[in-house]
């Protein structure tokens, strides 16, 4: 089984990253912690530096039970949602987990929702973790 955890740093994203340790002791899985960027330029290096080190933790964070991990920051020009559904699909992905915040129907017409287009679009189940 295949697991894949869409990582951000946030803490609703590490909520997820544990509900996930769980479901992939139990299902004796590989996880794939995700995150995406839109871009990496430059002036975005900061980012992506302090990214790397996120998907360190959060590696650690599973090969401290046993359970294998990979991580990957995407830089494929999609936004999140689409970058994180198209990579579920790519891999053959049996789960997917994100975190979720609350907001309201205005905060989501305005900002849009990743964790919605990855529940809308994902080829498999999405779990989703507040």
């Amino acid at each position: 089984m295949k697991i894949m955890v869409g990582y951000d740093g946030s803490n609703s994203s590490k909520e997820a990253l544990r509900v996930a340790k769980k479901h992939a002791a139990a299902f004796n899985a590989k996880v794939h912690v995700v995150h995406s960027m839109e871009s990496g330029t430059d002036s975005e290096r900061e980012e992506i530096t302090a990214m790397e080190k996120e998907l360190d933790w959060a590696k650690s964070y599973f090969e401290k039970e046993d359970t294998a991990c990979d991580t990957h920051i995407l830089i494929r020009g999609l936004a999140p949602g689409e970058d994180l559904a198209a990579f579920a699909k790519e891999k053959g992905i049996d789960a997917v987990f994100v975190g979720i915040k609350r907001r309201s129907r205005v905060g989501k017409i305005l900002m849009g929702s990743n964790a919605q287009y990855v529940i809308l679009k994902a080829p498999c189940p999405v779990i989703s973790v507040k």
